[in-house]
């Protein structure tokens, strides 16, 4: 979903961009920007990002503010943990945003197209690491799969209830025309995630910060 501004609320803008402004806090304060500071970080995290904004503009809609495409959200969640993967994601936003002069509604896709998927994807990653064995397998299929289908989910769960309370759009029309595809593109995410973490973890496993070799590897 990418909301467009004439669907918010005048009562509802300052609300969402409050929230948008004490997140861009927690980001400003809390993120370890030296990591930036290394021209190879740097690169490798321009890189991801402009890769998922090429994800972003290979979509399909069916009306203004219903659209479809993958978020790309869980891979930057474990390739840069979820101050970095919110950091990149803002600023993917933030060019579909100038691209199509929806400045008003960037807090809102903010909220529902960053902040939900990078928080149930770590959330994911996190309950994971805490309950089940290290191992190579359970990273792929329940931090990258899954994490990815429930993340895109969360999504399609979340805008659906937003464009409904609005009233952009009728819950019925939603629940019909909206909601079922989008929890489809859920199989998407994940089988695209799943693949780009695998190999990533192969090939490049400095690259992912939440991914160890000694960890998830030795003695396997």
């Amino acid at each position: 979903m990418n909301i467009v501004s004439n669907s918010i609320p005048s009562s509802w803008a300052w609300l969402l961009w409050l929230a948008s402004a004490l997140l861009g806090g927690v980001i400003l304060r809390r993120a370890h920007w030296s990591m930036l500071a290394d021209r190879r970080n740097l690169n490798i995290f321009l890189g991801a990002t402009v890769a998922v904004l090429a994800l972003w503009l290979i979509k399909a809609g069916i009306k203004p503010g219903l659209n479809f495409h993958l978020l790309g959200a869980t891979v930057l969640t474990l390739m840069f943990r979820p101050l970095f993967a919110l950091f990149s994601l803002g600023l993917v936003i933030a060019a579909i945003s100038f691209w199509h002069g929806e400045y008003g509604a960037y807090a809102a896709n903010l909220l529902i197209m960053d902040v939900v998927p990078v928080a149930v994807s770590w959330a994911t990653f996190r309950y994971v690491d805490r309950r089940l064995p290290n191992h190579l397998f359970i990273y792929i299929f329940l931090d990258a799969f899954f994490g990815a289908a429930l993340a895109t989910a969360s999504v399609g769960l979340v805008s659906t209830g937003f464009a409904a309370l609005t009233g952009s759009y009728s819950l019925h029309y939603l629940l019909e025309d909206y909601l079922p595809y989008y929890l489809l593109m859920a199989w998407a995410e994940a089988f695209t995630s799943g693949m780009i973490v695998t190999l990533l973890v192969v090939y490049k496993p400095e690259w992912v910060a939440t991914f160890d070799d000694k960890r998830y590897l030795e003695g396997k």
